[in-house]
């Protein structure tokens, strides 16, 4: 009698996501995606407007319900957890505009984002992510003053102040000057290094080759092709996904 699927070995690897769907109506935004993301790697999701990039975002870290498939997150299932547990279980997000405290200071925004953990060391790390993201000049300033790059970077210290084990980035250097660029990209490595397993939405291919081990592509809510940055670039699904060609 053949084993129930609770009863296979759980996944090892920081973040699994199997057999994904999510139908909005008659559409499926998501079409039994899966995918997994090893320790301290850091995947890039590359694919034209509309191909499910930030619905399946949305279906990891439990803002949205799966229709079909199943999660882990460090070896635990969290299918079907809402957001809040999914992100205390040790999940992480940016958002392509980021969610900040708009009227309270950009330390005090570190500050909060580490009231569920090691608040006494909390104004000590929060020193340490200000250096690291070059933002300290504007500490006691508030979020709403900062540029929009500024943003970014706040918003992306406040997922360093949760210590989390699996950081999903969307879109995190769009748009922003070179020089923010440059300490996003620097950031990433560092945190990777203590650690991290990242996952990326990202449309800056140059960012894509900087960072990324292995590069994801969808197409109408599904996995196309996976590989390394030099595999994908001169592939016909790539190609056919973004320009429309069919060769």
């Amino acid at each position: 009698m053949p084993a129930s699927r609770d009863a296979r070995p759980q996944p090892r690897s920081p973040l699994v996501v199997e057999g994904a769907v999510k139908h909005f109506g008659g559409v499926t935004a998501v079409d039994g995606v899966g995918l997994e993301v090893a320790s301290r790697e850091v995947v890039g999701v590359i694919g034209p407007n509309g191909s499910g990039k930030s619905t399946l975002f949305n279906l990891i870290a439990g803002m949205l319900a799966l229709d079909e498939g199943r999660v882990w997150l460090d070896g635990r299932e969290v299918t079907g957890l809402p957001a809040w547990r999914i992100a205390r279980a040790g999940l992480a997000r940016t958002f392509q505009i980021p969610s900040l405290f708009d009227n309270i200071s950009v330390r005090d925004n570190l500050l909060a984002a580490a009231v569920e953990g090691d608040w006494k060391g909390a104004p000590g790390r929060a020193g340490e992510v200000l250096e690291m993201l070059e933002i300290g000049h504007v500490a006691d300033n508030l979020a709403s003053e900062l540029s929009g790059g500024q943003q970014k970077l706040l918003e992306f210290g406040r997922v360093c102040m949760r210590d989390p084990s699996v950081i999903l980035l969307d879109e995190a250097t769009a748009g922003v000057h070179p020089k923010i660029r440059r300490i996003m990209l620097e950031a990433i490595r560092r945190v990777r290094e203590a650690g991290a397993t990242f996952l990326v939405i990202e449309h800056d291919m140059e960012m894509v080759r900087e960072t990324c081990d292995r590069i994801v592509v969808m197409d109408a809510g599904r996995v196309v092709v996976e590989g390394s940055f030099d595999e994908i670039a001169d592939n016909r699904e790539v190609r056919r996904a973004y320009l429309g060609r069919r060769e």
